[in-house]
Parts: C-alpha cells; structure tokens; sequence
C-alpha cells in the first residue's frame, strides 16, 4: 500500500485504527455473547437428549410388548391410522443479530385412533410414550438448529476479530507509525534550517552593525 506521508494521510490512518480498534472491541462482545448464549442452548439439549433417550426406550419396550401380544401386522395397520404431526408452528427470534427457530406447538391431547376391544395397554403406553416424545423432539430440534446456527455465526464472527486484530489493527499502527516518524522527522529538518536561517541572519545583522559602526566612526 502506497503511503502518502502528510498530516492529512496521518488524521486518516489515525481514524481507520480508531475504527479499526472499536470494531474489534464490539464483534469480541459479539462473540461472547453468542458463546454463551450457545453454551447454554448445549447444556439444554444434552437435558432434552436424556429425557428422548429415557422416553424412547420406554416406549419401545412397550411398542414390542404390543407386538407380542397382539401381533406386529395389527399393530402396523394401526401406526397407519395415526396422521401426521400438525399444529406446530416455526418462528424466528433474533439473537445478536442471528436468526434462530422458536417452534410454537399446540398441547394437544392424545387421540387414539383404534379401538380398545381389539388392543391392549401396552399399545396404550406405547402411544403416550410416543406422543411424548414428539413434544420433546420440537424442543430438541429447536435447540439443535439453534446451536448450529449459532455456532456458524461465532465462527464467522472469529474470522472477522482475527482479521481485525492480527492483519487491519497492526497494518493500520505500522502506517501510523511511519507517518510519524517521516513528519517528526521533517519538522526537525525544518528546525534545524530555520536554526541556520536564524545564525545567518543574526551575522549578516552583526556585520551590518560593525560596518554601520566602523563608517560612523571615520571624521571627513
């Protein structure tokens, strides 16, 4: 980069470190913030993880022991009666400018879709345990798309600090810097010029004096 060495260059190079220097102080804050607020997303779905891992495996004991006693063809055609997942809605909120889910769901009550002369409890538990599991999966899968997003976005974040801080901050100080040096060092040529400006002055004036006064002297 081609340096012009002037105090108009030096209030410009000045400006863009101050810049430079206040950009990097804000997208550090940036970056903790999305650091915890991503920490804290984790921890609530490790939670969330445990509580699906101990649903599910209560519901597939119960969803074998259907299978056992009533048979898994009968307990297919029911599953095929059971409708799509609905009443959920996806939103966003934004997080330090980040964009992340917030599913809304209704709490609806478990509908069973078969008949109870034909079936057992252990359908009974099975069915509850899965329409648990469906509620915990919104939360889980809220969280989870939440800490990716996240995680995306402090990583962009680090790209951009380290470029202020190892790459513009020090470009920006290194120019200053020489600015400077190149200016200071001016004005002390300039003052040692205007020292022998001044010593020349002083003995052109000197020899005036001593001529004025030695004319001064002589009688016609």
């Amino acid at each position: 980069m081609e340096i012009s060495f002037t105090k108009t260059s030096l209030m410009a190079a000045q400006s863009s470190l101050e810049l430079s220097r206040k950009g990097y102080e804000l997208l550090d804050k940036k970056r903790n913030v999305l650091i915890m607020t991503m920490m804290s997303f984790i921890e609530k779905a490790g939670e969330i993880q445990k509580r699906v891992a101990v649903v599910f495996s209560d519901a597939y004991e119960a969803l074998q022991t259907a299978n056992i006693t009533m048979g898994i063809s009968n307990t297919e055609q029911i599953a095929q009666s059971i409708p799509e997942a609905s009443g959920y809605e996806v939103l966003n909120r934004s997080v330090m400018g980040v964009e992340i889910p917030e599913i809304k769901h209704e709490e609806e009550q478990l509908i069973h879709y078969y008949s109870f002369y034909h079936t057992n409890t252990a359908l009974d538990v099975a069915m509850q345990k899965f329409h648990e599991v469906k509620r915990l999966l919104y939360e889980l899968s809220e969280v989870e798309d939440s800490v990716y997003k996240l995680a995306m976005e402090v990583k962009k974040t680090q790209k951009r600090t380290n470029a202020l801080q190892n790459i513009q901050i020090p470009k920006y100080e290194e120019t200053v810097s020489k600015i400077l040096e190149v200016l200071e060092e001016r004005e002390r040529e300039d003052f040692f010029r205007l020292k022998v400006v001044k010593k020349k002055g002083e003995k052109r004036s000197a020899k005036f004096k001593d001529s004025a006064n030695h004319q001064g002297g002589i009688t016609p």
